[in-house]
């Protein structure tokens, strides 16, 4: 199965014996176009008991089409697995809102079963680059490229956007994954959970000793993440939800209103250990 489908089926087992779940609340869409701080590029699903679920919305026109068609997507109380369960099997849209509102109920287990991942405050998924060192960037992280390369590191880029390749001041932007095989360390942009590039992508990471996957959208259960290789789950822990909603609908900074968290191997406790928890 690919990753998607093995998500999918944490959720059915989370839904089957962990009592009734919450239904859907709303989607919030955010109202400016803009990449900084991350505003204007995610979505949140919200469901009825609080928990919030992020998805990237600029892949594409997903942005423009849900913003035409938020009225009517009929998602207000609408079975929240159901939806989930579209980040399997749709396109688009609403493998969007699919993915979303899996990470919202992946939150609402979380929460259930007292679980909060470890706090970080490293931008870069605490890669600790090394001066020599090969590194691979999934995705054209530009806020971060200083801080990476001042280490030292020999820095390679795969993007999927054409006019973004060729040689740049202190690295290189190519269109060949397979270059990420020469890589020790690697880190990634949690697009990649949505483009259906995550079990073809992890394939060329496999000689990486460490394999991080970050971004706001990274809210996932990392389980089928750690078995593809992905040693750090970095993402964003929203601690003030109605802030949240709307800092995301202003396009002010929502910085206040969440953390960022690190979810490794080593500090996970396991689905199956979650799941019991939520249980009991």
């Amino acid at each position: 199965m690919n990753f998607a489908d093995d998500y999918l089926a944490q959720l059915e087992a989370f839904a089957a014996r962990g009592g009734p779940l919450p239904r859907i609340r709303a989607l919030h869409l955010p109202t400016v176009d803009t990449d900084q701080d991350y505003r204007g590029e995610f979505c949140a699903l919200e469901l009825e008991d609080g928990s919030i679920g992020l998805s990237f919305v600029l892949l594409d026109d997903t942005l423009a089409r849900l913003r035409d068609g938020q009225d009517g997507f009929g998602l207000r109380g609408a079975d929240a697995l159901e939806v989930a369960r579209r980040y399997a099997s749709a396109e688009g849209v609403w493998k969007t809102i699919g993915f979303a509102t899996a990470n919202a109920l992946s939150r609402c287990l979380f929460d259930r079963a007292g679980f909060r991942p470890e706090k970080s405050s490293d931008s870069i998924g605490q890669m600790n680059p090394q001066p020599g060192e090969r590194v691979g960037m999934i995705g054209l992280f530009t806020p971060l490229l200083g801080r990476i390369l001042a280490s030292g590191v020999r820095l390679t880029v795969v993007e999927l956007k054409a006019e973004l390749a060729g040689e740049r001041d202190g690295y290189r932007v190519t269109l060949d994954a397979g270059e990420l095989a020469d890589c020790s360390k690697v880190i990634s942009t949690s697009t990649l959970l949505l483009n259906d590039t995550l079990d073809r992508i992890a394939g060329y990471c496999r000689n990486a000793r460490w394999f991080a996957l970050i971004g706001p959208s990274a809210g996932c259960l990392p389980d089928a993440l750690f078995a593809r290789g992905v040693t750090l789950l970095g993402g964003s822990w929203i601690i003030d939800g109605k802030g949240f909603i709307a800092a995301l609908k202003s396009g002010e900074s929502h910085s206040g209103c969440t953390s960022k968290f690190a979810l490794t191997p080593e500090s996970y406790p396991g689905f199956d250990a979650l799941l019991a928890r939520a249980c009991a």
